[in-house]
């Protein structure tokens, strides 16, 4: 794999990948212009420097096909640029996580039907376990020598753990006050992880340079970008198969570069062509917080333009200040009917208090904020409530004890003695 460049070829072909090494893939195309460039390390339109997305060619994919496959993301390898050969390459095999109906949420917010789906039971407890799993497919497909990323935190330990079981040499480049469990969550599968000075913007700039430098990295958010963003689709496919093959009519989706929220909206249009779901109306909404909110400023003015913030929130999974898919999440709330609302710090806190005392989950700061906005968007009447929901929980909440901690705790401290128990009044 040569080093990145912003530029890619003018072709729809690349020599030198074996056959079929991303499956039904075809081409990467641009988002802005549609211009047509080669299956390689290349996220940037020759054209217009717009970003680059994957192109397919389907085949006739039945649901008894995808039911039959393995209960992670390689069921829906047909509709992803991997491999039909990649459940024999190691990886984490993440997904197919659990969607619960949340009854007692749902009571509390007066949503008449209301799911969540959980993916803090993924390898390493959050979403981004799907991504890599595709860019590390992309990385050996392409030769990589280094599997790297910046990160705010959950990706650098999917990252991490997935080189660990692909025995590939894996560096992981993090803000410095990122929340310690992430840290030791990275650091305990890799001894290359390294801290950076600043905010993830930094973090991410940082890796941009060195991708251009170093030959042979791949960085799954950077020059495999196109292929790693492609995971997020599994979300969307997962919902609709655990609903029964059927789409929810409304979604509520954390932001942070926008990329999932824009994905699970390609699987369900994926899923409509292939005539795997029905065709329906459906609402999909951003969540984010006060704190790094440019998507939901932008949505809130009437704008287009998504203008860069400098991150002040205990979100830490979310604060990316300059979101690469803020225009198009703001595009896909304005096409469905939804909308991008944003939560102060103290909401997110409640918010992952009410979903652990309702619904049993512990999630981190990014559910709580899911939770909050979806909360809010009730009380807004933004959101119907009359209508089948689904909202996402990306992340287990021991990665972020710190913000929570100040919350919750004993409700007393008594002395060993049944009197002291019973002056509780418990």
């Amino acid at each position: 794999m040569s080093a990145v460049v912003t530029k890619a070829p003018e072709t729809t072909t690349q020599p030198g990948l074996r056959e079929g090494a991303f499956g039904n893939a075809t081409s990467l195309s641009c988002r802005e212009c549609g211009h047509l460039v080669a299956l390689g390390p290349f996220y940037a339109c020759p054209e217009c420097f717009g970003p680059l997305e994957i192109t397919y060619d389907f085949p006739q994919v039945t649901r008894e096909e995808i039911e039959a496959g393995p209960r992670n993301i390689w069921r829906y390898k047909a509709l992803l640029p991997v491999p039909t050969d990649i459940e024999t390459s190691p990886n984490t095999e993440p997904g197919f996580t659990r969607l619960l109906e949340a009854k007692n949420l749902a009571a509390e917010l007066g949503i008449a039907k209301l799911w969540v789906k959980d993916d803090s039971t993924n390898p390493t407890n959050s979403f981004k376990d799907r991504v890599v799993a595709c860019a590390l497919s992309a990385a050996r497909e392409l030769g990589a020598t280094t599997f790297a990323c910046p990160s705010t935190g959950n990706l650098a330990n999917a990252v991490a753990a997935a080189g660990a079981r692909a025995g590939i040499k894996t560096v992981v480049f993090i803000p410095s006050n990122l929340e310690q469990p992430k840290q030791v969550n990275s650091a305990i599968f890799t001894e290359n992880l390294v801290a950076v000075d600043g905010n993830y913007d930094d973090v991410n700039k940082l890796a941009s340079e060195i991708a251009g430098e170093e030959e042979g990295w791949a960085f799954v958010n950077v020059n495999v970008r196109p292929y790693y963003a492609e995971g997020s689709k599994t979300l969307g496919y997962e919902i609709a198969e655990q609903l029964g093959w059927r789409l929810p009519d409304q979604v509520v989706i954390p932001v942070a570069s926008g990329s999932q929220l824009t994905k699970v909206d390609k699987a369900f249009q994926e899923l409509i062509k292939l005539g795997l779901v029905e065709a329906k109306p459906y609402r999909i909404f951003g969540a984010q917080a006060e704190g790094c909110g440019p998507v939901a400023t932008a949505y809130k003015a009437g704008v287009d333009a998504i203008r860069p913030v400098k991150p002040d929130t205990i979100a830490k999974s979310l604060a990316i200040g300059n979101p690469a898919d803020g225009i198009y999440v703001l595009d896909i709330a304005r096409r469905t009917g939804g909308a991008v609302e944003e939560v102060t710090d103290d909401e997110i806190r409640e918010g992952i208090v009410l979903l652990a005392r309702t619904e049993g989950i512990f999630t981190e700061t990014a559910g709580g904020t899911t939770t909050a906005v979806t909360k809010k968007l009730v009380e807004t009447g933004q959101l119907d409530p009359s209508l089948e929901t689904v909202i996402i929980n990306t992340g287990h909440g021991l990665k972020t004890l710190d913000s929570i901690s100040g919350q919750v705790g004993p409700a007393a401290t008594i002395a060993p003695s049944y009197d002291a128990f019973k002056a509780t009044g418990l």
